[in-house]
C-alpha cells in the first residue's frame, strides 16, 4: 500500500476517535480536514471499457497486398486535337450552287462518292465514316437546315468504276454538292496515270453539267500509299485538274502529312492497323475541317468570293 494511501485510513481513523471523544462536530471537522490534504492525482477517473479499447488499439497498418490505383491510361487519340492549316482546307472557288440553296433555305443534299475511305473502312461503324460525320458537323454549324449527305462509296472502287456509278448513284440524287475521293486505288494497283488524268476531267465536267458543285478529294497520307512510287505523280495530277476545271480540292493527303510531320502525331492515332485507310479519330477530324470549309465556302460574301478564285 503507498504511504498517502496508510496516512489517509490513519486520520480516518483520528477522526471517528474524535467524533466518539469530542463530539460529532469535532468529527466533522477532521473529516474536513482530511478530504483537504487528500491529492487531486490520487482520485482516478472512472474509464469505460471502449475508450480504455480506443485508447490502446493501434493504428490500422495497410495491407502489402494491396497497391494504390494507377491512374487510368488516356488513349492516344484523345491526346491530340483536331487542327491543321487553314490553306489545306480553304476553298479556292466559292459553292455557289450550296449558297443559293441555303440562302433560300431550301433542302441541301450532298453526295460522297469514291472507294472505302469514303465507304468508310477502318472505322468502328458506318456512323464514324467522313459522310456520317460530315452530317453531324454541318448540322451543328447550321443548325435548322434540311441537310442530307450520302455516301456513295464502294472498297475497290477506282476512277472508271465511279464513272459508271455517276447516273443511278450520284446525279439522280440531284445533288447540290458532290465530294469526290478520287486516286487511291489507281496508284495502289500501279496503274499509269496518264488514262487516269482523262477519266477524272471526264467525271468533274459531267458532275459540273448536272449543276453540281464539285469539291475533289485526293489521296490519304498512309504508310501503304506511300511506298508506291507513283504517289506524288497522282497528287499533282489531281491538284491540276482541280485548278484546270475550275473546282475546289480538298487537300486531304497534305492535310494528313502535316499531323504526322509537323504536329508529330503518330500514324496509328489516325490510321487503322492496316496501314491504309484511316479509322474514327481520322475521319472525324477530317469531316470537322471539310464541313467548316464548306459552310465558309458556301457562305463567303460575293466579292470576297471573286477574289479568292483568281
Amino acid at each position: 500500500m503507498a504511504s498517502n494511501d496508510k496516512l489517509t485510513i490513519a486520520k480516518l481513523a483520528m477522526t471517528r476517535l474524535a467524533g466518539r471523544l469530542f463530539g460529532p462536530a469535532a468529527g466533522l471537522v477532521m473529516l474536513a480536514v482530511v478530504a483537504a490534504e487528500v491529492p487531486a492525482h490520487a482520485v482516478t477517473p472512472a474509464v469505460t471499457p471502449a475508450a480504455a479499447n480506443a485508447a490502446v488499439a493501434p493504428p490500422t497498418p495497410a495491407d502489402p497486398g494491396k497497391t494504390a490505383a494507377a491512374p487510368a491510361a488516356v488513349p492516344p487519340s484523345q491526346r491530340f486535337a483536331c487542327g491543321g492549316p487553314v490553306e489545306f482546307t480553304h476553298f479556292n472557288y466559292p459553292l455557289r450552287h450550296a449558297a443559293r440553296r441555303l440562302a433560300a433555305g431550301a433542302p441541301f443534299t450532298i453526295v460522297a462518292i469514291g472507294s472505302s475511305s469514303t465507304a468508310g473502312a477502318g472505322a468502328s461503324s458506318s456512323a464514324a465514316s467522313y459522310p456520317s460525320r460530315l452530317a453531324v458537323e454541318l448540322r451543328e454549324l447550321l443548325p435548322g437546315r434540311d441537310i442530307t449527305v450520302l455516301n456513295r462509296g464502294v472498297n475497290g472502287d477506282e476512277t472508271r468504276d465511279m464513272l459508271a456509278r455517276f447516273e443511278s448513284g450520284v446525279l439522280a440524287a440531284h445533288p447540290d454538292l458532290v465530294l469526290w475521293q478520287v486516286g487511291t486505288n489507281s496508284v495502289l494497283r500501279d496503274h499509269p496515270l496518264t488514262p487516269h488524268s482523262v477519266l477524272l476531267h471526264e467525271g468533274v465536267e459531267e458532275l459540273k453539267a448536272a449543276g453540281a458543285d464539285v469539291v475533289l478529294i485526293d489521296m490519304q497520307f498512309a504508310p501503304q500509299v506511300l511506298t508506291k512510287p507513283e504517289t506524288p505523280g497522282m497528287e499533282d495530277q489531281i491538284a491540276l485538274a482541280a485548278k484546270e476545271e475550275s473546282v475546289d480540292l480538298f487537300r486531304r493527303f497534305a492535310l494528313m502529312r502535316n499531323w504526322h510531320d509537323v504536329q508529330h502525331i503518330p500514324f496509328d492515332v489516325f490510321v487503322s492497323g492496316d496501314g491504309l485507310h484511316m479509322n474514327d479519330w481520322g475521319y472525324a477530324c477530317v469531316a470537322k475541317l471539310l464541313a467548316a470549309g464548306i459552310v465558309e465556302a458556301a457562305t463567303r460574301p460575293v466579292a470576297a468570293a471573286a477574289r479568292s478564285a483568281r
